[in-house]
């Protein structure tokens, strides 16, 4: 933990716009090295101008190479595309539009000229493809919560969620063959002609998104029980979605904070002493946990990411809320007052999340159902209604409209956040007093995650790792009851080990962008426990991997 953790970032933290923007258009990654090429993660292509990893050549390959895909797979369709508050997000829609433009793609972007949450891309394609032949896709530019100096480009095909990694590695490779021709194959036009063309147009993406939103929650409860709600944009794409919530609803609903700002001067340091728009983080979060525990009246407080795919739920007796606590809450109470879900409905988790929400799943007579990390599995099951509800340890989660139907498949941290509200309204209770409900029924679990060093190579062992691999038979003196390198939910990879015994768990996944491989660990037997478990998962793995 920085010392500065939690605190107001000062001048030398903020990066320079100036220079950040030169090199977007200026450096041209140099395709010999593995960290200045187009690499998708879970959550599209991610990386910083100033290391030359997200540059105008990265953003006009990788357009490309969607275009191609797009048309291999017989899509037709208009394609959705917004942004985040990101430096970097601008100028990579644009490098969009030219090339998109180009080809002759029709392209929809805000019509308000503004910034696009992910989830009212999700939404967009949902709704156009409900009605229409010729499927729709998407392109959202993001890095999501990362820090100011990033940028991100991710795709949606027609399934409106995160692509599969099929979709994402032929993208990429394209993208990279793209780069090595030095974009010889790459059809582009002036910036102004595009915007002018035929096949640039606009989506009114905020409308559509508020005007639909009593479709998923039961927002009359909400305001005839006259719950205040603090919404905390934290300088992202919902600045202008939660005054036009409050508005359009009647809800008694203040925008926290309504300041937009690329460098995220007004944010307090991450754990690492860095601007991360994380609303996960009690760190990242510091201002408005300060402002709700000031006595500024809020029943619920709420914050959301840049591109708002993400939730952070503040309440006045607990502060902010572990997001699975959360996500084990919003189970147990959606599961009791969805009637128009089906009955054999299914509870998605990723295999790194609490294990309070397999209890709370049994309680409910629910199928659990257990995927990799990457909200991209849980698709299937939001479009066919056999899922209702998918969740993610790092507070993304999305669940069906009032009928069953879906409503997004990406993460929509705007819905989560209103759920709160929802729920206190509805029980009287706010979330956290909800989880020590839970708790008391079914213990309290403690959780963390760590970090631990890997090189390149040891990372790849990790995600080759196979359960025989592990021949302890105890994990924390407890009999180990599960070696899993695939989800027990879908029988996917997971990319690394999860072992299990009746009381505790232990994950360990190697890391995307750093020389790191990610322990998560859970115990039902307090912090002691969950230290033995987390020393024991380091050496079991460390010897695993060499």
């Amino acid at each position: 933990m920085d010392k500065r953790a939690g605190t107001v970032a000062q001048p030398s933290d903020l990066v320079d716009i100036s220079a950040l923007l030169d090199a977007y258009f200026d450096d041209v990654p140099d395709t010999s090295n593995p960290d200045e090429r187009v690499a998708f993660g879970t959550s599209g292509h991610r990386g910083s101008s100033l290391k030359r990893s997200f540059n105008e050549a990265h953003i006009a390959a990788t357009t490309q190479a969607i275009i191609e895909y797009r048309q291999g797979q017989g899509i037709t369709g208009p394609l959705f595309m917004g942004k985040d508050t990101h430096a970097l997000s601008e100028p990579a829609e644009n490098t969009a539009l030219e090339v998109l433009a180009a080809n002759r793609v029709r392209v929809l972007v805000d019509a308000r000229n503004g910034f696009t949450p992910t989830p009212a891309v999700s939404h967009a394609i949902l709704q156009h493809n409900s009605s229409q032949r010729e499927q729709a896709d998407g392109i959202v530019v993001t890095p999501s919560h990362n820090p100011p100096g990033d940028g991100g480009f991710k795709y949606n095909p027609p399934h409106g969620g995160p692509a599969d990694s099929d979709a994402t590695s032929w993208i990429a490779a394209r993208a990279n063959e793209h780069l090595e021709s030095g974009l010889g194959h790459v059809l582009r036009i002036p910036l102004a002609e595009a915007r002018k063309s035929d096949h640039v147009g606009t989506y009114d993406f905020l409308q559509n998104y508020v005007e639909d939103l009593p479709s998923v929650l039961n927002l009359d409860a909400v305001r005839n029980a006259g719950i205040r709600i603090g919404a905390d944009p934290m300088g992202g794409a919902s600045v202008d979605y939660w005054g036009a919530i409050g508005e359009r609803h009647n809800l008694d609903l203040t925008v926290v904070n309504p300041k937009v700002d690329p460098q995220w001067g007004f944010m307090t340091l991450d754990w690492d002493g860095k601007i991360r728009m994380d609303c996960s983080s009690p760190s990242a979060m510091a201002s408005l946990i300060q402002t709700m525990s000031g006595g500024a009246g809020y029943d619920i407080a709420t914050g959301n990411d840049a591109d708002a795919d993400r939730h952070g739920i503040v309440t006045p007796d607990a502060g902010l809320m572990n997001p699975n606590h959360y996500l084990a809450v919003a189970i147990d109470y959606l599961y009791r007052n969805r009637e128009g879900w089906r009955s054999d409905a299914s509870v998605g988790k990723t295999l790194v999340s609490s294990s309070m929400i397999d209890r709370v799943a049994g309680k409910l007579g629910r199928r659990l159902v257990e995927v990799p990390v990457g909200f991209k599995w849980f698709v299937p099951g939001l479009l066919s209604g056999e899922g209702a509800f998918g969740g993610e340890e790092s507070a993304g989660a999305s669940f069906l409209r009032l009928d069953g139907t879906p409503w997004t498949t990406d993460k929509d941290g705007i819905l989560l956040a209103l759920l709160a509200a929802e729920i206190t309204a509805v029980t009287g209770e706010s979330p956290s007093q909800r989880y020590a409900g839970l708790t008391t029924e079914f213990g309290s679990p403690s959780y963390a995650r760590v970090d631990a060093a890997a090189t390149r190579e040891q990372k790849a062992a990790l995600g080759r790792l196979s359960p025989s691999d592990v021949s302890v038979s105890t994990l924390a003196g407890e009999e180990i009851t599960a070696r899993l390198t695939e989800a027990p939910g879908n029988g996917a990879a997971i990319g690394g080990l999860k072992v299990t015994t009746e009381n505790a768990w232990f994950a360990a996944r190697p890391s995307g962008t750093e020389d790191v491989y990610k322990i998560y660990a859970e115990s039902f037997r307090g912090d002691e426990h969950l230290a033995q478990v987390q020393a024991e998962a380091k050496a079991l793995v460390d010897d695993a991997i060499g």
